[in-house]
């Protein structure tokens, strides 16, 4: 009996250490899964999956696996929240989302009351960190006071005696993006020649086109994303405008010129320097490419934010939240972006924006 006992004990041990060894960590990330900007969403699905894979075949996390849930908010802010609440329902331990500003926001308010760690790579609003609910709200991108002084200098500099129109899509994303350059620009000394809103979502923006020619718009900036842009501007060349069109980091995909074909040429953005040039994303961008997923925009701006909640974590040997703030805080990590820290509102020190121009299908720095 006493050999018996002792060999009941031994197999409860075995099944306890193997139990433990299978013990998984659900993380979380959440995009434009679906609707019109879904492209971004498929960056964000494939960096986070292929961050996921590369650190379980790693070992994981302290020993244990990651599991990745994928929400889907479609840029919506009721359904952002919705879907953060759903993560909450998952025991996830940390975010690597939104993408639209407009999303991230109010979603932050959740995560920060049931302590989840969230890490945008995408979110650039000001309010996002400058406003933050909770300490465990970080960002991996720029922000567009930021992005907003790299385009209205050039704005001003470059297009001081052309006639500029800044409108934006009313988004906290377009309009906070719009607001910002606009500022800039006008403190240099320049006045647009126009400023307005439009709808987002629509298809046919010939009475706005109408519009620029009317006021012999030579400089159009769009506070928007790619899909409303793309369209804006083969409207214009449909009307003979050779007007340049100039936005933001919300163009940084392929599916721009599959919008506007070779109208596109020209386009100016802003953008942070292109992640796959960095030697450490190298293997990544190889892995991501020979599955036929795209390193593309925040793909690796996903796959950074991951790395890095999966550092703090490893240096705090635990989940727990005010572990992996702390480390977060105070730490530095080595990512597909390069080494990155955080600063006390949460914004990283990675460099900020620089331009690119789109030609012959693609973009490129200026």
């Amino acid at each position: 009996m006493k050999k018996y006992l002792l060999a009941s004990v031994a197999g409860v041990a075995a099944m306890a250490i193997s139990g433990a060894a299978m013990a998984e960590i659900a993380i979380g990330t959440v995009g434009p899964m679906t609707g019109q900007y879904a492209t971004f969403g498929a960056q964000m699905k494939a960096g986070a999956e292929q961050a996921v894979a590369d650190i379980n075949a790693a070992g994981g996390v302290n020993g244990e696996m990651l599991v990745l849930e994928v929400g889907d908010d479609a840029c919506d802010p009721k359904q952002a929240v919705a879907v953060a609440n759903q993560l909450v329902g998952k025991n996830v331990a940390f975010v690597a989302g939104h993408f639209c500003s407009g999303s991230s926001i109010p979603a932050s308010q959740v995560y920060a009351e049931e302590g989840i760690i969230q890490i945008t790579p995408a979110s650039t609003n000001p309010k996002f960190t400058d406003e933050r609910p909770g300490p465990g709200i970080y960002r991996v991108c720029g922000r567009d006071d930021q992005q907003g002084e790299v385009a209205g200098t050039t704005l001003a500099s470059e297009f001081g005696d052309k006639n500029i129109a800044v409108i934006h899509d009313k988004t906290a994303y377009g309009k906070g993006l719009a607001d910002a350059t606009k500022a800039v620009m006008n403190a240099a000394g320049k006045q647009e020649a126009l400023y307005e809103a439009f709808t987002a979502g629509e298809k046919d923006y010939t009475a706005l086109v109408s519009k620029l020619k009317q006021n012999k718009i030579d400089i159009l900036y769009v506070g928007g994303y790619h899909t409303e842009a793309g369209l804006m501007k083969r409207q214009m060349v449909d009307q003979g405008m050779e007007t340049i069109l100039v936005s933001g980091d919300a163009l940084v995909t392929d599916e721009y010129w599959s919008i506007t074909g070779p109208a596109g040429a020209g386009t100016l953005m802003t953008f942070s320097p292109d992640p796959r040039k960095n030697s450490e994303a190298a293997p990544v961008v190889a892995a991501l490419e020979a599955s036929g997923q795209t390193a593309e925009g925040y793909a690796l701006y996903t796959y950074a934010a991951i790395q890095t909640w999966a550092q703090a974590a490893a240096e705090a040997g635990s989940t727990d939240y005010d572990a992996v703030v702390e480390k977060l805080n105070t730490g530095e990590f080595n990512t597909v972006m390069g080494e990155l820290s955080f600063d006390e509102k949460g914004d990283v020190s990675l460099p900020g924006y620089v331009w690119y121009e789109w030609k012959d299908g693609s973009y490129g720095y200026r």
